[in-house]
């Protein structure tokens, strides 16, 4: 059982089964729960059928943000679901469940000549609970079911050996009407009344093939002696037991606290799905998408994700359900091959190759869009080739003070971050972006060539014609002018420079290659000016620092490496200090700088 999680423009894409629907807004705060039989149906009529909803509905999807949907078994098992959802989240716009009550149970009672009645309350002291039961109305029909097939006492006598030998009881009228043998005066024996019960919880169980043969049978045999009333009854209690359910992965009173957690892996990716299991009921799921740096093993990513997702969900379970074998300390991991416990292991492996499968699609469908707008940046600027690999420069400074300049790099319209380049003006004095410009494009390919390295498939210049004739300098130097695609983009209206034309051109406002281009630039820029105000910042520490009597080179580094930063050193005890440079130094540096934040 597992979030998918999809944006609202993506709700074709939802899984056709089973489940509940969670809406949330754009700051993640839940707004709804709902349960489907069909997800995907039920999930799209929120957004294709708008004039067909009401007042407060149409106000909840203009609120949706993201949808994540749950995959269960059956629309029983999503109903059981939901209550729990909604009583633990009290989502705004649901009708919120203000009692503590639930679902009800049968029990058979832990005693001699069992008893079997509806409570809502599991107590494993009181005996076995079959259920939960989503319809009061289908509770009491497998009871009255139970009390027709079956003769099963409703008093509440203590029917111990020692009573009933000492005669201290009477039959009733249930005995009188047929409805009970008479236990109480020893009228059934124990055998024969237990016989009955352990037919009873086949039924409740879901075992209900062995009693439909024996109707079958009765309702024939009636039949055939033209008894059609007695064999109608039989009928109806047939299809009764054929419309009968019982059974339930959500809420299943004979699995007390446990973990469920299974994994999918991939090349470099793995999917870890995660269920809690407590008091009988499914209380948490959530799946993570783990990616491998070093080709780690099965047991090394589950021995990592699986402590944290228990730590999230508060866990303390000591029994681990799993698809496969893991180890983690005073933990047991068991894979069941039948029975309750494999069927709870297959949904929360359903679950895992659902959110692989949206995920893969997720990640095609980028892939997709990426190769799009790049063939569309190739024919807008007329390139011979799709650009993979595009690297943008641009440079700041202010006044002419700290000149730096940034690359950054992006192959298949994404950002390589780790190719991303900072770079410090060394031969230009004052501020001339020009200069700066073909400083650094020359920097650059005059390293690539040195190192015969890779050039880029296209070259972006954050700028007008100014700054892209600056950048062509160093190339036409590097004999490399006219083998690189090289373009300006100025700010204010977005156009477009190429070399040697003074005409700009304007790609559509709406155009996926505008805004690529657009994205590439602002990350430059943004790149240039992070690296400029560290260095500026860096710069302001050290020149306070030369102003304090006594503290040289070798001390201002000291300060520097252990406290990074000025605010620190401000803030640090005189004690502290005093154990790094000594007291006296110490004493003059908090002095200084703390009167120096009172003038200020």
């Amino acid at each position: 059982m597992e979030h998918f999680q999809f944006d609202k423009t993506s709700y074709n894409h939802v899984p056709k089964d089973p489940g509940v629907y969670k809406f949330f807004n754009t700051t993640g705060t839940l707004l709804y729960v709902g349960k489907a039989k069909v997800l995907k149906n039920r999930v799209a009529s929120y957004f294709t059928n708008k004039t067909l909803l009401n007042r407060k509905t149409q106000r909840l999807v203009s609120q949706i943000d993201t949808i994540e949907v749950t995959i269960v078994n059956s629309e029983y098992d999503a109903l059981l679901l939901e209550n729990n959802l909604i009583k633990e989240n009290q989502p705004k716009f649901n009708i919120l469940l203000k009692d503590d009550k639930t679902f009800p149970f049968l029990v058979v009672t832990n005693e001699r000549f069992p008893k079997i009645y509806a409570t809502r309350k599991v107590n494993p002291d009181k005996g076995t609970h079959f259920g939960p039961y989503t319809s009061v109305r289908a509770m009491h029909k497998a009871l009255d079911l139970i009390s027709k097939l079956y003769h099963v006492r409703s008093c509440n006598l203590n029917l111990s050996e020692k009573n009933i030998i000492k005669q201290k009881f009477n039959v009733c009228l249930e005995y009188h009407i047929g409805n009970c043998l008479g236990p109480c005066e020893n009228l059934q024996s124990e055998t024969d009344y237990m016989n009955d019960i352990d037919q009873a919880k086949l039924i409740l169980k879901g075992i209900i093939s062995p009693i439909k043969t024996l109707l079958k049978e009765d309702m024939n045999r009636s039949s055939s002696l033209l008894k059609f009333e007695l064999a109608a009854e039989y009928k109806a209690k047939l299809q009764l037991l054929e419309t009968f359910q019982s059974k339930s992965l959500i809420v299943n009173p004979s699995i007390t606290d446990i973990d469920i957690v299974t994994i999918l892996t991939g090349e470099d990716i793995s999917y870890v799905n995660f269920m809690k299991v407590e008091m009988g009921t499914i209380r948490a799921s959530e799946t993570v998408l783990i990616k491998s740096r070093l080709k780690e093993t099965t047991d090394e990513i589950l021995a990592y994700a699986v402590p944290v997702l228990r730590q999230k969900f508060n866990s303390h379970s000591p029994t681990i359900i799993s698809n496969l074998s893991f180890k983690l300390p005073n933990i047991m991991v068991i894979i069941p091959q039948i029975g309750d416990k494999k069927k709870l292991l297959d949904l929360s492996m359903k679950n895992s190759f659902m959110f692989k499968q949206n995920h893969l699609r997720i990640k095609t469908k980028q892939q997709d869009d990426s190769e799009r707008t790049l063939r569309q940046l190739q024919q807008d600027l007329r390139l011979k080739s799709i650009p993979r690999v595009i690297e943008c420069f641009d440079n700041s400074n202010i006044q002419g003070t700290h000149p730096t300049a940034s690359m950054v790099y992006f192959k298949n319209g994404k950002p390589l971050k780790q190719q991303y380049r900072h770079y410090n003006i060394k031969t230009v004095i004052g501020p001339d972006d020009f200069s700066s410009m073909t400083e650094i494009i020359h920097r650059r390919y005059k390293r690539l060539l040195t190192e015969d390295k890779a050039l880029p498939d296209l070259i972006v210049v954050d700028g007008g014609k100014g700054q892209l004739s600056a950048a062509c300098i160093s190339l036409k130097n590097l004999n490399l002018y006219g083998k690189i695609p090289i373009i300006g983009i100025a700010k204010r209206l977005e156009e477009i420079y190429f070399p040697e034309d003074s005409i700009p051109i304007y790609l559509s406002k709406k155009s996926s290659a505008l805004k690529l281009l657009q994205f590439i630039r602002d990350e430059a820029h943004r790149f240039a000016i992070t690296h400029h105000r560290n260095i500026r910042s860096n710069d302001s520490i050290t020149s306070i620092l030369d102003d304090i009597p006594g503290i040289g080179p070798k001390n201002k580094t000291v300060l520097l490496t252990q406290f990074k930063t000025l605010s620190q050193i401000r803030n640090t005890s005189i004690q502290v200090l005093t154990d790094v440079i000594g007291k006296k130094l110490a004493l003059n540096v908090h002095n200084y700088l703390n009167k120096k934040k009172g003038a200020n």
